[in-house]
């Protein structure tokens, strides 16, 4: 990522060109019970995205009020809630004072380098560039995924509810490839055992 300038980092070393859009709510219905509050290693799967993610970051959490990693975080809602992530994203977005947004599934605890691959790869595009989405295995996936935040608000709908992700990829972008070990999520008891054999096998 290139260097900040001076006026862009603020007395207490916030960067305040990038915002962080953590979706946290959802049904967890594959999985059976709250996903995002299982243990994985010493912490939680969303505890263990959140820790990860650059302190110097603002995060916006969405979804249901909880302690986590993130103390300093701004919790929204969409209104009505269950309105999936599209909704959850345009309930956000407005928390947002900086440049640009990236999005990414409070499921996904390995993704924070991946953040900082697709922000980096964004401040390398041209101005007519509005987003950097993670390619993984083929698919772009519009929830991991840096947006500058007028792009973001120009494709947002004025009635998010139910609307799918996708529409986010309407917003001129470039690919970015992301190995599947940082685009994992956790859907299934399943997906969580991988994700803690992945996290036994760290170094240290």
């Amino acid at each position: 990522m290139s260097e900040l300038q001076p006026d862009e980092r603020d007395e207490v070393g916030v960067d305040r060109r990038v915002t962080v859009v953590v979706l946290a709510g959802g049904t967890s219905r594959r999985f059976g019970a709250d996903k995002l509050a299982a243990p994985l290693g010493a912490s939680t799967v969303l505890d263990r995205l959140l820790a990860e993610l650059p302190a110097r970051w603002p995060v916006v959490l969405v979804g249901p009020v909880r302690p986590t990693a993130r103390p300093d975080a701004v919790w929204v809602r969409e209104e009505p809630s269950g309105g999936g992530p599209l909704a959850g994203i345009a309930a956000a977005v407005p928390a947002a004072e900086s440049d640009l947004v990236a999005v990414v599934a409070g499921d996904m605890p390995f993704a924070a380098p991946a953040l900082e691959t697709l922000v980096a790869a964004l401040d390398a595009s041209g101005a007519d560039v509005g987003g950097a989405v993670a390619r993984v295995d083929g698919r772009d996936n519009a929830l991991l995924a840096a947006y500058r935040t007028d792009a973001l608000r120009a494709v947002l709908p004025p009635e998010p509810h139910g609307r799918p992700a996708r529409t986010l990829l309407t917003v001129p972008h470039v690919a970015v490839p992301v190995p599947a070990g940082p685009a994992r999520d956790v859907d299934t008891p399943e997906d969580l055992e991988r994700a803690r054999a992945s996290v036994d096998g760290e170094p240290g």
